[in-house]
């Protein structure tokens, strides 16, 4: 009994250090500097366990032109909220790495494009020290999410090992960081400009949890399919937070990674994107474009080869995952809260 009885009051003072930190709304160093800004509304969340629901900024400033990536940045966070979470995009503005960003600061990414530097983990502390503006990657991202305690993140879709990276040995840092940094990311998968068996098998060695949503098979970003199996199928909002609560309270130390397909009626133009693609990759190689500049590259060409459809099909599946992420979000907050109240009784 003088255990339990421990137990919940080490709870208890856990849980009010936490309402504590998340009133105020920055993380000062030991000098009293802010180091991390977090908004009202995402600080709020954080502190009465409501579902908040972490978003990149990479998409904003380089994956779509002024003004679609405003528009569409502002419809994924209606989105989020609508579905009964706080979305909490994630950015370095002046220096600052930013939780939450106002519809200002949004407008301002979105000016800036690629003017603002893509962020990925290694990038992180030379931004901050220069006072630049980072639009943050996958990996910059869950790192920002996990310091504040957000559990869950949508993006569009995670980076991989790249065309031959068994040579070149180019493979993305979202995969390294999903071995590290305990946040589930909602994604569609990876697109097929990369090698998805070997992206697969990366994850599988940093000991990542690999889920897909309503199938069996790995989604491939512009189509529902890659023909690689999952290890795990999750089906309902509940199944995915519950996976998510068993890998955090089993403290893994790990990320978790959830696809979910391209929605059917975006899918249709699957095969022309593919096409685009394999065209795209043949120029990149004949013009040796590799490292950081090939996927802007590729995405670019694609997009042109393909009138545009594949941007269509990227904003409709960004917008599906934030759905379906948001829903996920609620019901681990509802778990949290159970798990809460039975503790306190």
């Amino acid at each position: 009994m003088a255990s339990a009885s421990a137990s919940s009051s080490s709870s208890a003072l856990s849980r009010l250090s936490s309402i504590s930190r998340h009133f105020n709304p920055s993380h000062p160093n030991k000098d009293g500097v802010a180091l991390i800004k977090i908004s009202p509304e995402v600080s709020e969340a954080l502190s009465i366990g409501r579902a908040v629901v972490a978003l990149e900024s990479t998409i904003i400033s380089h994956g779509m032109p002024y003004p679609k990536n405003l528009e569409t940045a502002k419809e994924v966070e209606a989105i989020v909220r609508e579905n009964g979470a706080v979305p909490a995009t994630i950015a370095i503005l002046d220096g600052t790495p930013c939780i939450g960003l106002t519809i200002e600061e949004l407008e301002r990414l979105a000016r800036l494009g690629p003017r603002a530097q893509k962020t990925a983990r290694r990038d992180i502390a030379h931004v901050v020290a220069t006072r630049g503006n980072g639009a943050t990657t996958v990996s910059a991202t869950m790192i920002f999410a996990h310091m504040v305690g957000i559990p869950l993140f949508v993006t569009g879709g995670i980076g991989g090992v790249h065309q031959h990276g068994e040579h070149t040995m180019d493979i993305s840092s979202d995969l390294t960081e999903l071995g590290r940094t305990p946040v589930a990311v909602i994604s569609a998968g990876v697109k097929s400009i990369l090698d998805i068996p070997r992206t697969l098998e990366y994850l599988e060695t940093q000991g990542v949890c690999v889920a897909a949503y309503k199938t069996n098979e790995f989604p491939a970003f512009f189509t529902e399919a890659s023909g690689c199996k999952v290890p795990c199928r999750v089906d309902t909002p509940d199944d995915c937070a519950r996976l998510i609560d068993a890998n955090l309270k089993l403290e893994l130390g790990t990320g978790m990674l959830i696809a979910v397909p391209i929605p059917k009626e975006h899918s249709a133009s699957g095969n022309l994107i593919e096409s685009a693609i394999q065209t795209a990759l043949r120029e990149a190689r004949d013009k040796n474009i590799t490292g950081n500049a090939a996927t802007p590259f590729l995405l670019a060409r694609v997009n042109e080869l393909t009138g545009g459809a594949s941007l269509a099909s990227n904003i409709a599946l960004v917008k599906n995952n934030a759905l379906v992420g948001s829903k996920i979000a609620v019901a681990l907050s509802q778990i949290r809260e159970c798990c809460r109240k039975g503790g306190l009784e």
